[in-house]
């Protein structure tokens, strides 16, 4: 087996190289919601993850947005329930007062509920003016058992995924000149930091549905019981376009949204759903497969899309032929649903980029690029700056203040020229001269796009087609043919472990060693016979260029006080490049240190290590590798893309890039402050005539799950007095 078709898999290898670091890496994050909001908003967020105990921080990627944390709730156990129970007993009793210190602290308490993404927002009710006033005490007693029911609101006991049970709750406030498009967001712990999710900043007003409490497992036979039951006006919101709705997707449900549209309008409704969540691990095909179907005003279906090309995402593109109410649905494929299984769909007379041409341009030299979509007759499109790296970068348009969707466009280093017609056989074949990239497109169903190059005996050439991976839809297929007429080498597919989100490897690779002197063909053309201006690609025909691209595992690095931290560093070897690779982090801060490492030669993984001499970090501090290789005479350099590695589907693994590497460092022996001091056990509290029959190292457990409810501040001074002493009187001394 090839190391391209080796590595991509993953499999056990990845697997063991990265287990101590995983083991490190504990807080993980399994959804936010909403998953973004409008520039110059206030809005409140809800996380669900695992292993988020001792929540410091909300942090989002790039400026423009900052983020308030509210309130964590862990998963608590049967018998910490237990005691809520009683406690919230004790408060709805009209004569129970919380106490002095309590409510100091809960008087103005800003409990999630208060906060959370409303189906309407109401202003409150003014009291009436010879109403009495309520009294601190008062109001820090309702906000506790406010605060206590909304724990048993949002407790699943039998989650459908376990690790999404702890929640966090913030708020986001995000600037009115925040730059629209993608971030990402992670959330700090006292303990560490959390994987990357996206998390979108855009222009137009949003709604967003009440949050999902955690879904019930389903038992076989009685699904029904774990779907969720929703009032009658959740069921369907009334909306005014252009909107962003926010939304879950439940087990079997169908979300809609009610809208009025005008004759002449032409609306694009896009969903943002697997870009969101780009993997699933226990379900196929891996991801949210979102529906989206529009209806008019009799109930007929005028539109439906159930994905974007080989974006599983869908797209809608509608003229509205009459005035008049329409209603948009949202439904998963297969119709299940779980708290994670988040959306947002745009609607509106927006800009929105469906294809361009070229799909890539040379290093530092001009270009025009035509921009094919919808609502784009008063948009431009700005080209990368002529400094910018080779790579792929992302571009969009600008339609009066709204900015497109972002599309990928890559800038190499090769001379570029553009496919001329007619090249369908060996009689009209286009003469190229190596190296070069070709930018092309088919042009009728059934083209075939013939190159001719020369060769000589012994060289070895590479073809190599980007489309699929930059947006098209082209499906390469190609084929090098010799002097001769004889097929000497094809490809259909070919996998590209560096690809991120891609699962539909379509683009075609191939090298091959000439066996003479003579003209050769490379012929390239659509598997599916497929063809049209969307229908671009970029071939390059050349010598091998050996190169790598770097990922590293995992996406963040978190490391105990005057520690260490182990992480795996992933090749991905192209054009034959088989040689070491010295890897090193640059410009550390202070406290930090690295040996670096070399990836051997041939080899695909290896482990590298970042000690510190730091007790704890406040904040993480991002941090970047770099690896360094010869190819003859020349030198590489590049960057090691943070990942994160994702299972998708039961099987398939996956390295999704990450924007940044942050690296913290926690303190192993971290205990929060006990700021409450409980008052003396009063003797009343104590109970008379009780017979000791208790070893104290069988009630150790119990008395610590009340003194850090008591801690939490969710059990008043008389509650947890009363209880200690109860347990304690029943000690054996």
């Amino acid at each position: 087996m090839s190391r391209f078709n080796r590595l991509p898999i993953l499999g056990l290898a990845l697997l063991l190289a990265a287990v101590s670091s995983v083991m490190a890496q504990n807080q993980y994050i399994g959804y936010v919601y909403p998953a973004g909001g409008q520039q110059g908003s206030t809005f409140a967020i809800k996380l669900g993850g695992q292993s988020l105990i001792h929540p410091s921080d909300v942090i989002v990627s790039g400026d423009g947005v900052t983020v308030r944390l509210v309130e964590y709730y862990r998963f608590m156990s049967n018998e910490e329930h237990g005691l809520l129970r009683q406690q919230l007993n004790e408060l709805n009793k009209k004569e129970v007062s919380v106490g002095e210190v309590m409510a100091a602290k809960l008087a103005y308490y800003e409990f999630p509920g208060r906060i959370g993404p409303e189906l309407e927002q109401k202003p409150a009710e003014a009291p009436a003016k010879d109403a009495p006033q309520p009294s601190e005490l008062d109001i820090a007693k309702k906000n506790l058992i406010e605060r206590i029911n909304r724990v048993f609101q949002e407790d699943e006991r039998s989650p459908a995924v376990w690790s999404n049970c702890e929640l966090i709750f913030a708020e986001v406030t995000v600037a009115p000149d925040a730059k629209p498009g993608r971030r990402e967001i992670r959330v700090v712990t006292k303990h560490g930091v959390s994987n990357a999710l996206s998390f979108y900043i855009d222009q137009v007003p949003e709604v967003a549905r009440v949050p999902m409490k955690t879904c019930q497992i389903s038992i076989l036979g009685k699904e029904a019981q774990a779907q969720r039951r929703r009032p009658a006006e959740e069921e369907e919101l009334k909306v005014t376009i252009p909107c962003t709705m926010n939304g879950q997707i439940a087990p079997g449900e169908i979300n809609r949204y009610r809208f009025q549209a005008s004759k002449g309008q032409k609306l694009v409704m896009s969903v943002k759903a697997r870009q969101l969540i780009p993997y699933v691990a226990d379900g196929v095909p891996g991801w949210l497969q979102a529906v989206l179907k529009l209806y008019d005003a009799s109930g007929k279906e005028v539109a439906f899309d159930d994905d974007f090309r080989s974006n599983p995402d869908p797209e809608i593109y509608y003229e509205v032929p009459d005035d008049g109410e329409y209603v948009l649905t949202i439904n998963e494929a297969l119709f299940r649903g779980r708290e994670s299984f988040v959306y947002r769909i745009t609607v509106g007379e927006l800009p929105f980029i469906t294809s361009i041409f070229p799909l890539g341009c040379r290093a530092g030299e001009s270009v025009n690029i035509e921009m094919n979509g919808w609502n784009l007759d008063k948009a431009t499109l700005a080209p990368p700056a002529k400094d910018a790296k080779p790579g792929i970068c992302r571009i969009a348009a600008t339609s009066g203040p709204l900015v497109s969707n972002d599309v990928p466009f890559a800038i190499d280093t090769l001379p570029e020229v553009l496919d001329k017609e007619p090249n369908e056989d060996a009689a009209s074949a286009q003469k190229v001269t190596l190296p070069v990239i070709i930018n092309g497109r088919a042009d009728h169903p059934g083209d075939w796009d013939v190159f001719e190059v020369e060769g000589k005996a012994g060289e070895t050439i590479v073809a190599e087609v980007n489309a699929r991976r930059l947006g098209s839809p082209f499906d390469s297929f190609v084929k090098v043919t010799g002097p001769d007429g004889k097929v000497l080498a094809l490809n259909d597919d070919h996998h590209d472990a560096g690809s991120g989100m891609n699962t539909d490897h379509a683009d075609s690779y191939l090298m091959l060693k000439l066996p003479a002197d003579g003209k050769y063909l490379v012929h390239l053309g659509d598997t599916r016979r497929q063809a049209g201006k969307e229908f671009a690609y970029r071939l390059r025909i050349s010598p091998p260029l050996p190169n790598f691209e770097l990922r590293l595992v995992p996406s963040r690095i978190v490391m105990p006080s005057n520690g260490a931290a182990n992480l795996t560093v992933f090749a991905i070897r192209k054009d034959g490049f088989d040689g070491p690779i010295q890897l090193n982090f640059k410009d550390l801060p202070q406290g930090f240190e690295s040996p670096g490492a070399t990836l051997p030669a041939g080899q695909e993984a290896v482990a590298l290590t970042l000690k510190t001499t730091v007790a704890t970090t406040e904040k993480p501090v991002n941090v970047t590798v770099t690896g360094t290789a010869k190819a003859g005479d020349q030198e590489i350099v590049h960057i090691a893309v943070p990942a994160e590695d994702k299972m998708q589907a039961f099987l398939w693994r996956h390295l999704l890039p990450a924007d940044t590497l942050p690296a913290m460092v926690f303190d192993p022996n971290y205990q929060p402050p006990a700021d409450r001091i409980r008052p003396p056990i009063r003797d009343e509290d104590r109970p008379k005539d009780v017979q000791p029959t208790l070893q104290k190292a069988s009630v150790e457990w119990y008395l610590r799950q009340l003194e850090t409810l008591y801690q939490e501040w969710y059990l008043t001074d008389e509650f947890a007095n009363r209880e200690l002493a109860a347990v304690e009187a029943r000690i054996i001394k």
